[in-house]
């Protein structure tokens, strides 16, 4: 906990008062361009990937960067989604898997998730990205790799299944991206349109 309020205090004494423009602009204004939804992996920073300042990303991060489809209940995920497009116009949405995620490679791996049924329950949200990797069929020898690249692009279907990013679909104001980050190079795959 030190090291968090040594980060504080260095934010407050150095790092604010050099943006503190920004964050005067920011206490009345909020409008990101763009929705990032990513794993909830430490190691994976939307901010530092795509080098954007305060305000300019709207995150939502899960295990596995994933996008429950639209269904009859809410949850956070669906209300940040539906917030993000209706209420602050995002004009693009980006699903970002990674290399080495731990949900993608429990299920690639086929790993017991028995202790853990809150993990095992929220990774149902991928059944359909399981079906794509399973239909491939063979070996492969980077199938954590695959998966990961599958999931994403089922994530994006669940994502046009919300009503407000079908509708903003259909009036061309928002558009989709489909994008896999490689922890160890800091490459970023964009294959939107493979998916």
């Amino acid at each position: 906990m030190l090291d968090l309020a040594t980060g504080v205090a260095h934010f407050q004494q150095d790092v604010f008062p050099e943006k503190a423009g920004l964050f005067a602009r920011l206490a009345t204004t909020h409008r990101p361009d763009t929705l990032f939804i990513g794993c909830s992996d430490a190691r994976v920073v939307p901010e530092l990937i795509t080098q954007r300042e305060p305000g300019e990303l709207f995150v939502i991060r899960t295990a596995g960067n994933l996008v429950p489809a639209h269904g009859p209940g809410s949850d956070g995920v669906g209300a940040s989604i539906e917030y993000a497009v209706a209420v602050l116009g995002v004009r693009d949405i980006v699903v970002c898997g990674h290399s080495a995620c731990g949900a993608m490679t429990a299920l690639a791996e086929g790993r017991d998730l028995a202790a853990l049924p809150a993990v095992a329950h929220w990774l149902r949200h991928a059944d359909a990205s399981l079906a794509r990797t399973a239909q491939r069929g063979g070996a492969d020898p980077d199938r954590v790799g695959v998966l990961v690249r599958d999931n994403v692009a089922a994530q994006l279907a669940n994502l046009a299944t919300h009503p407000s990013v079908a509708r903003a679909l259909a009036a061309g104001t928002v558009a989709l991206h489909g994008w896999v980050y490689d922890i160890l190079t800091g490459s970023v795959e964009d294959f939107t349109a493979a998916a």
